[in-house]
């Protein structure tokens, strides 16, 4: 890997929580999408896709795009979490695709199969408006000996996939 690939594939990381190609890889394997497929629900065309994946581009400059790839990852969350049907993934895929970007978008379908999954993506957008993935991640490495819950809620919410935080969520809900 070239050191510019590294070094972008680092900011993709602080800005997404993980390098594009990651994310890319774990949606295209859940849904059985070729790169084509996943960049025509993106709304992507593939050359731009194949350059954020190869790390050639470094960020998504589109916010509806963006929202779109959020959107693919709770879902693949929810699917993996037996929150969606497997019968009900084209039908969502084509809400993804037909999505104009919103984030609230995404927190109202959730609402609509979990309330639970709504709460948590509220908390999730909250964060990600105010800090990286990697600044979320310092934060909580920094908390981690002194104050070790409030650094796993950080990395729970912060960092991690939907669904651990939904579970997190409503063991602790009860409690206030």
């Amino acid at each position: 890997m070239s050191a510019t690939t590294q070094t972008n594939r680092e900011a993709q990381r602080a800005a997404y929580g993980e390098p594009l190609n990651e994310t890319f890889d774990r949606i295209r394997q859940a849904f059985g999408l070729n790169q084509a497929g996943l960049a025509g629900i993106l709304g992507l065309s593939a050359p731009m896709l194949s350059q954020l994946n190869s790390a050639q581009r470094v960020k998504i400059g589109n916010p509806a795009v963006l929202s779109r790839v959020h959107q693919l990852n709770e879902l693949v969350d929810q699917l993996a979490a037996g929150q969606v049907d497997a019968e009900e993934v084209p039908h969502r895929l084509d809400q993804v695709k037909s999505s104009k970007g919103s984030l609230g978008r995404t927190t109202k379908v959730m609402a609509d199969q979990a309330p639970d999954a709504a709460i948590v993506a509220g908390m999730r957008n909250l964060l990600r408006a105010v800090a990286s993935g990697s600044e979320i991640r310092d934060a909580a490495e920094a908390l981690q000996g002194a104050h070790p819950q409030l650094a796993e809620v950080l990395h729970i919410y912060g960092t991690g996939p939907a669904h651990p935080a939904v579970e997190h969520y409503a063991k602790h809900k009860d409690l206030f």
